[in-house]
């Protein structure tokens, strides 16, 4: 995600979950939309670390972490806003803490069902 207006949508009718490190926003998409997968937007903001190298730290941690779970997650739009103890947070925790707020957001999609529409899926027989 990129476009201000995105964050935006997803900031006013998303559902937010929050963690010591950071907050996630969720807004999924609807069932019948064409899947565009799970987008990803980040905000660390200066508050979070004056210095250019640590924001930059977080956010790599961040997209590598949602990069290695995406095709578990359910279609819709994802942003994480690092908070100032992110900062002092090692690398580890940091994608812990992402996990953590993933599962509490409910964003996974369950073992055999159908990550587009959250239906399950026929049996192969």
């Amino acid at each position: 995600m990129r476009a201000k207006a995105e964050f935006a949508r997803t900031f006013a009718d998303g559902k937010r979950v929050g963690h010591p490190l950071l907050a996630l926003h969720l807004l999924r998409d609807a069932p019948c939309t064409p899947c565009a997968g799970a987008r990803l937007g980040l905000a660390v903001s200066r508050k979070v670390d004056p210095r250019a190298v640590g924001r930059n730290r977080i956010k790599r941690v961040l997209r590598d972490a949602f990069r290695h779970q995406r095709t578990q997650l359910l279609p819709g739009s994802y942003v994480v806003v690092a908070r100032a103890a992110a900062r002092a947070a090692d690398n580890a925790a940091v994608r812990a803490a992402l996990t953590q707020v993933l599962q509490r957001a409910g964003a996974f999609a369950a073992p055999g069902l159908d990550r587009h529409n959250a239906a399950p899926t026929p049996d192969a027989d």
